[in-house]
């Protein structure tokens, strides 16, 4: 009888040694836990990102047609001024000294011509009274020719001071327009951006045109951007574009300016040149190449200034309200093109699912078939031994 009961003591002993080793195993196994997030609709953009600058769309550099001393310079930089208002006045001294002696040359140049005319009448005289005398006989041959010659060297004297006198109003026109020069005017509406000369300072136009000052318009800017060569070609005429600046980087919501694209310059150029500027050399093969794509922008408010620093989106495609992913919720499918996703089913388990994908962002993806909207996916995973600490505790 007591043998029975030490054989059943034994069999319950290794039974409770057999439980608890099955217990020790199920609470040292791995436990894996899934992030997941919901499949849900939004927008989905594809953009390019590059930086640009800020510049006035219609802008004139002002210069002096003429050498001499400033006298006057009325404006400084952030002047409004219109059209026709005055600039800058040049010593007149020179170019007046010179449209004054073009006026008396052709004053005695008029004067010549007056007491020529009168010579040709008398001519045209003295030939009529030989033409009459020669058919009367009362003259000679030799007269008569006389009197033709002279009449004709009258005449030409004439046409060779009117000459003179037209090539010294085309003289004295050109020194007029020259003096009109030494006077500056606007020739369009809007601010002074830049004064590059100082009143009193002498120019020199002998050779080039020195610049005096630049006005710009400033309600409407060009922004000048710089594509990389490895995104330019997703970048085309008339695409949407968006931008903001880094003066609105600390607002709570920055300011974004749209627009579209106008123009991608055909060769490699520095996106700080002005409108109109001439492309520099090509860039060295061991750099990296950026090439320039120009939109508007309005500025009626003022907000934009020349030189801001414009950090810029090209929007390549747009999905609005689409099914939406994150990035790192999808795989590649090997070499097919195809996109799997690991989706959560009702035991919280990871199930694989085919996917057709449209637009990406860097972190969303257009969903096109294959996951319903509210579905889980899996976006990360960790494994841990949380059973197994419980235990030591």
């Amino acid at each position: 009888m007591l043998l029975g009961s030490k054989k059943r003591w034994a069999i319950i002993a290794l039974v409770a040694v057999s439980g608890l080793g099955a217990m020790l195993w199920w609470a040292s196994r791995p436990v894996t836990t899934y992030q997941s997030t919901p499949v849900a609709r939004g927008e989905v953009e594809a953009t390019v990102t590059a930086i640009g600058v800020v510049q006035p769309r219609r802008y004139v550099d002002v210069g002096a047609q003429v050498s001499g001393q400033i006298t006057r310079l009325l404006v400084t930089p952030g002047t409004q001024v219109q059209k026709g208002a005055l600039l800058v006045e040049i010593d007149p001294s020179v170019q007046k000294a010179t449209v004054d002696a073009g006026r008396a040359s052709l004053a005695g140049l008029s004067a010549q011509l007056a007491e020529q005319q009168a010579q040709h009448r008398l001519a045209q005289q003295q030939w009529s009274r030989q033409q009459q005398m020669a058919r009367d006989g009362a003259t000679r041959e030799e007269d008569l020719q006389i009197a033709q010659a002279q009449l004709a060297g009258a005449a030409a004297r004439i046409e060779h001071l009117k000459a003179q006198i037209t090539q010294t109003q085309a003289t004295l026109k050109a020194d007029e327009v020259r003096l009109s020069y030494t006077r500056i005017y606007a020739p369009m509406t809007g601010t002074v951006v830049a004064v590059d000369a100082r009143e009193g300072q002498t120019l020199n136009a002998t050779y080039q045109t020195p610049s005096i000052l630049r006005i710009a318009d400033l309600t409407a800017m060009t922004v000048w951007t710089d594509v990389s060569e490895a995104d330019v070609r997703r970048v085309k005429e008339d695409m949407p574009v968006y931008f903001t600046t880094l003066g609105s980087a600390d607002q709570d919501k920055p300011r974004r300016w749209s627009s579209q694209v106008r123009q991608i310059l055909p060769a490699p150029s520095a996106s700080t040149a002005p409108a109109g500027a001439a492309t520099g050399a090509p860039a060295p093969a061991t750099k990296a190449v950026a090439y320039t794509v120009l939109f508007d922008v309005d500025n009626l408010d003022a907000e934009l200034m020349p030189q801001m620093t414009a950090q810029v989106v090209f929007v390549t495609a747009r999905a609005q309200g689409a099914l939406a992913v994150p990035l790192i919720a999808l795989k590649s499918d090997g070499d097919s093109g195809a996109y799997v996703a690991q989706v959560l089913n009702a035991k919280n388990q990871p199930e694989a699912r085919q996917v057709r994908v449209g637009v990406r962002s860097r972190h969303q993806v257009q969903i096109l078939e294959g996951l319903k909207e509210g579905e889980q996916v899996v976006t990360g995973q960790s494994t841990t031994d949380s059973a197994l600490r419980w235990l030591q505790w």
